[in-house]
């Protein structure tokens, strides 16, 4: 379980692409981690197979991994966001995030308000029903606050998708790859994990 604040940001040290899968390594600058442990990769939940002494981590990326999120842009000497799995006393400083990425949106596009800039992505459309105004979303395992849901549209993406926008503060785009992307890059998304929960008690109950 993470909380969708992000502790760094690792660099791809390489991706070997195997029969259906791959074997992602990441310098993240962390060397206490242990083999087993599950840490967020880009809101991705990983488990660390191999770790070296300078802090390089290896994961196993599953077939069910690489059909369900954005892995497939990443390539060696790219960033990625990274979050260790938070304990009991951990401070919730985001919102509940499992790791557990249910579709891939694509950035649409940044502006400055402010000192902040309103970034708006391309969401698939059957995640609509999960999102509401000021509720809470996972971008790149990013905890983020919903500013404008929109209602789905035919056309965007290539498909029937809707628009959400969020506002992102000077420290979250200086310390996350928020700022790396360019129009049409994908982001994992996660929903809010309780109203799958609702909606599954109201349809069976």
């Amino acid at each position: 379980m993470f909380s969708g604040i992000i502790e760094n940001q690792g660099e791809v040290a390489s991706v070997e692409t195997g029969n259906a899968s791959c074997i992602l390594e990441i310098d993240t600058g962390m060397t206490d981690v242990i083999p087993g442990e599950s840490i967020a990769v880009n809101g991705v939940c990983l488990t660390a197979t191999d770790i070296g002494d300078t802090g390089r981590v290896r994961f196993f990326v599953s077939a069910e991994s690489l059909d369900r999120t954005a892995f497939g842009r990443l390539q060696p000497g790219g960033t990625v966001n990274l979050e260790r799995a938070i304990t009991p006393t951990t401070r919730l400083s985001g919102h509940m995030v499992q790791g557990h990425v249910d579709g891939v949106a694509k950035l649409v596009s940044v502006d400055f308000v402010g000192d902040a800039r309103k970034v708006v992505f391309s969401v698939p459309a059957a995640l609509r029903r999960y999102m509401v105004e000021k509720g809470s979303v996972t971008l790149d395992g990013i905890s983020l606050t919903l500013n404008e849901v929109g209602s789905p549209v035919a056309g965007l993406a290539g498909g029937e998708c809707f628009t959400i926008a969020v506002m992102i503060i000077p420290h979250t785009w200086d310390h996350t790859t928020l700022g790396t992307l360019e129009p049409g890059d994908p982001v994992n998304v996660e929903v809010d994990v309780i109203a799958k929960y609702v909606e599954s008690i109201c349809q069976y109950r």
